[in-house]
């Protein structure tokens, strides 16, 4: 393993050698300068790994040396290693991009922790993590076999979640550990809802988890009551791992609560997000109020009465505050909504649906060039940390807090990444979905599928009084017999949604108070 080089530099250096001496028995080479013009000319010499530096010197002070060498060696870290306390030259030097600020006199092992954490972290980090994950791992596997409830399973997919975003962001080769056993996880979960959904939707479950007609009821019209003004923000087909990856961002201006829910199946637009904004399951949405729901045949749009959905919900509940709702499809409609929201007071309820995430996921099932861009999961999260931090998303969150608003982030489904293909068979007339079909003339694997040969019993409405419903689990996705080979490749390893999954069905939910 290459030996680090540092440089260090200081006036006084002769005084310092007890501590050069500690750094070189640590395997550590350091070269010496008593003055900033002859640090300049060394670091264009050897490449340093890092710098410890002094401000007070004759010559180029240790600030004035910092700028000089940030023109042509910006990449080099620098300590600044003096006695002064002065709050501005502290400032100064963190404005100038210092890795870190010591005070003398220093103990040795201050400085070995300095070295430490700015050049070995990500190792020990990664070392740290694949001795954690070890320990976990049979525990968790553990878990996975004996999970019967909702509670159980969110506890498993949220350590699964946390250890693939771990060991993604150093690449490390327990990624595929990870992997296997999510796809264990996956198929186990798949079972987990053949058993319980059911019971779940007929109410019949007292493990029932918050599910999507529930939302708004118990997470969104409490604070309201408690006198807040509340904004939910909707992030269409936005995963777990979404979230935490924005999360230091989202939350910068705030006070949070992390929560889960469960998409409604199917886990698509159409089903859950209008049983969300209704308070009510699919099937009554369209007994009691047909004029607001569109058949999986007809070729309108299928989220048109949204805004209808909220009103007719808070009307049957008696609740009598304004609210609005805004959908954004483009980054110039978002730009206009909080500019805008700047200018007015809150509504008790203000509700901003945010299409972006659905619309790359699409898109990127078409496009070669957003496949390469979001090869996988961790691209596919780097994508929308990008896509929020260069969004209308964080400047109207900042308003929001400085308005004293509350925000309630969440989402209507989730996505997966789709990889095995299975035959279905079906008439013209049925749904286009690759996760879940709907129609009259259905032939599939049942083995491979979870079926629903009465949609009334999951709280779906037929169309046909033969209307089945089936539901991918797990990664698979359908492809018909018809140039099945070509289907399946095109298909496999895109995101979609509409099926049985972790991904797809334990979603965020996050509460956001202000700090002030």
């Amino acid at each position: 393993m290459k030996k680090a080089h540092f440089l260090w530099v200081d006036d006084e250096i002769d005084l310092l050698k007890p501590y050069i001496l500690f750094l070189e028995e640590k395997g550590y080479s350091v070269d010496c300068a008593n003055n900033g013009n002859d640090a300049l000319e060394m670091c264009r010499l050897s490449p340093y790994d890092l710098i410890f530096m002094d401000e007070h010197m004759p010559g180029l002070t240790g600030l004035e040396t910092l700028s000089a060498l940030h023109t042509f060696r910006p990449d080099i870290p620098v300590v600044m290693i003096t006695k002064s306390e002065d709050e501005g030259i502290m400032n100064k030097a963190i404005g100038k991009k210092i890795a870190d600020y010591l005070i003398k006199p220093v103990k040795p092992n201050q400085i070995l922790i300095t070295i430490k954490k700015l050049l070995d972290q990500k190792e020990i980090i990664s070392e740290t993590a694949t001795v954690d994950y070890r320990g976990e791992f049979n525990k968790l596997s553990e878990d996975i076999g004996r999970a019967d409830s909702a509670t159980e399973w969110t506890a498993i997919y949220k350590k699964i979640v946390f250890w693939e975003m771990e060991f993604a962001r150093s690449q490390h080769p327990m990624q595929e550990f990870v992997m296997r056993q999510k796809e264990e996880a996956g198929k186990a979960f798949g079972k987990f809802i053949k058993r319980h959904y059911e019971a779940w939707i007929n109410g019949n479950d007292p493990s029932r988890p918050l599910m999507s007609p529930q939302l708004l009821e118990q997470q969104v019209f409490p604070l309201i009551d408690r006198g807040e003004k509340v904004f939910l923000i909707l992030i269409d087909n936005f995963r777990l791992d979404q979230w935490l990856a924005i999360k230091d961002v989202a939350t910068e201006h705030f006070l949070y609560t992390e929560q889960e829910y469960f998409s409604i199946l199917p886990t698509a637009t159409q089903y859950a997000r209008n049983s969300l904004f209704a308070g009510m399951l699919p099937n009554r949405i369209a007994a009691d109020m047909p004029q607001y729901w569109v058949e999986e045949s007809e070729e309108t749009g299928k989220n048109l009465h949204e805004a209808d959905l909220l009103a007719a919900l808070l009307g049957r509940l008696g609740r009598k505050g304004s609210f609005s709702y805004t959908k954004i499809n483009l980054h110039q409609e978002g730009e206009r909504f909080a500019t805008g929201f700047s200018g007015r007071e809150l509504c008790d309820l203000t509700v901003g649906v945010f299409n972006f995430i659905d619309m790359l996921s699409h898109a990127r099932t078409e496009s070669k060039m957003l496949r390469e861009l979001a090869s996988d999961e961790a691209a596919y999260r780097s994508l929308t940390r990008s896509w929020f931090l260069h969004s209308s998303l964080p400047s109207l969150l900042s308003k929001i807090a400085g308005k004293g608003g509350t925000v309630v982030l969440t989402t209507d489904h989730g996505t997966i990444r789709v990889k095995h293909p299975q035959k279905v068979t079906a008439d013209k007339q049925t749904n286009a979905n690759l996760r879940y079909k709907a129609g009259k003339n259905l032939a599939y694997d049942p083995k491979k599928v979870f079926s629903v040969t009465h949609p009334e019993s999951i709280g779906l409405p037929s169309p046909n009084v033969s209307t089945r419903y089936i539901f991918a689990v797990d990664n698979d996705f359908f492809a018909y017999p018809n140039n099945f080979n070509h289907f399946a490749s095109y298909y496999e390893n895109t995101f979609q949604h509409g099926g049985i999954s972790m991904e797809e069905m334990i979603v965020p939910v996050i509460t956001l108070h202000p700090k002030q």
